[in-house]
């Protein structure tokens, strides 16, 4: 458990009519919107001294530690304050759906906008990497996956380095479509080794910052 120490008092809030301050929980990893809810001081208080995300529910007017019965728990990584000082940005690790259909997001419809491609590579990566973990985890007959976890350490290796082979082949073709192919089969059984040896896309993203 990691508790926190505010620098603000939950007096220094400016609160709503109902003596709340809304909440915007965002992934700390991919930067994504996850839900919106609210806090009284009791849930703040909560919140800071766990280390895990605790609402106050309006509807049902009582306290919520997110993830107390879904096991989809949420993290704090930090807690900032708005200019206004009347919004809380949480940025937090995400166990699991934040929605409770079930989606990642409770932001998943678009009433309007223009269409374009909205994907983060980052959260593309963190799926697939949760997939491989997961087929670790709990096994799937006839999975891939599964294959080269069951062979073990050696497979994998080979695996990494027949395909790293296949990215050089491939950079030599004019054609592009082949080596975006063979570079997306080299970082998924690079992923399968990072699940593998216990690494995961934080590890990897620390160590590239720390080049700059």
């Amino acid at each position: 458990m990691t508790s926190f120490e505010s620098v603000l008092d939950f007096s220094d809030f400016k609160l709503n009519s109902d003596g709340l301050i809304p909440v915007i929980a965002q992934n700390y990893r991919t930067g994504e919107v996850l839900m919106l809810a609210y806090m009284n001081e009791e849930a703040f208080d909560r919140t800071v001294k766990t280390g895990k995300m605790t609402y106050y529910s309006r509807s049902r007017q009582c306290l919520w530690t997110k993830g107390e019965t879904s096991g989809h728990f949420q993290y704090v990584k930090s807690l900032t304050i708005d200019c206004d000082k009347d919004t809380l940005l949480a940025k937090v690790e995400q166990i699991g759906a934040a929605c409770h259909t079930g989606n990642p997001t409770c932001f998943f419809q678009t009433i309007a906008g223009t269409d374009y491609d909205e994907t983060n590579p980052l959260q593309i990566f963190e799926t697939v990497y949760g997939t491989i973990l997961d087929r670790k985890k709990n096994p799937k007959e006839g999975s891939y996956t599964n294959y080269l976890f069951d062979k073990g350490i050696d497979k994998i290796l080979k695996k990494v380095g027949e395909e790293a082979a296949e990215v050089i082949i491939a950079a030599k073709n004019p054609n592009t479509e082949e080596l975006k192919y063979e570079l997306s089969d080299f970082l998924y059984h690079a992923m399968v080794l990072m699940v593998e040896r216990g690494l995961d896309w934080n590890d990897i993203i620390q160590e590239l910052s720390d080049r700059h």
